[in-house]
């Protein structure tokens, strides 16, 4: 029997950053690409706009990569997936580190310049957890490839997000070096150690194994 996988991926990125994970042949992979934004639509609404692709006629689960983490738990709580993975992301707005809320408050995110946000220097691209020469070929590939107006859309979303409820069928993967949402802050189901933001890609086979045994346990 057929099961499927919908997959959210990360802001400034696409369904590109999942590729090294690997599922047995009777899952059916789905990616939900990313659809234009309305003007000043919340970060919940987009997620009940972008579930529409999925099909609840069968029993599906979800997994979400940062900024997607956040519209799969949204997802989550309305059309009660089998099970929810979120990977280098967060639950609750509560995790997000205080910096970044006090950023949201005063509005700084709307004064980021575009050209900041396509930007896809060596420096950020490590801070952003790429280690190998193929890991900052894709991330650069992905900043460049990425809808700036989207990014700042999103950037307001993530800083005005005020989630309190984490779903109760859902898993949180986290990386212990994770420099974008420091661990610090969260409180994860599952860590990997030494995992950076963009860790789906450089220990895919970790993340897989660990998402499959989470499945095989249910």
């Amino acid at each position: 029997m057929t099961e499927k996988i919908y997959f959210i991926s990360g802001l400034g990125a696409d369904r590109r950053a999942f590729r090294k994970l690997a599922f047995p042949s009777h899952f059916e992979l789905v990616y939900l690409d990313w659809i234009p934004a309305l003007k000043n639509e919340s970060l919940e609404d987009y997620a009940i706009r972008l579930a529409s692709k999925i099909d609840t006629s069968s029993p599906f689960y979800l997994i979400g990569l940062s900024f997607g983490g956040m519209l799969a738990t949204e997802i989550s709580k309305k059309l009660k997936p089998l099970h929810t993975f979120i990977i280098s992301s967060l639950p609750v707005f509560t995790n997000l580190p205080w910096y970044y809320k006090m950023a949201g408050s005063l509005g700084l995110q709307k004064a980021i310049p575009i050209s900041l946000l396509k930007s896809g220097n060596n420096l950020g691209l490590k801070f952003l957890g790429a280690k190998t020469p193929e890991e900052m070929k894709l991330l650069k590939q992905l900043v460049i490839d990425s809808d700036p107006y989207f990014m700042k859309w999103a950037l307001s979303c993530i800083l005005n997000w005020r989630n309190k409820e984490k779903p109760i069928n859902l898993t949180h993967l986290h990386g212990t070096a994770d420099h974008i949402l420091p661990i610090r802050y969260n409180k994860p189901d599952i860590q990997i150690e030494g995992g950076g933001h963009f860790m789906v890609y450089a220990n895919a086979d970790v993340i897989s194994k660990l998402i499959l045994k989470q499945i095989t346990d249910l």
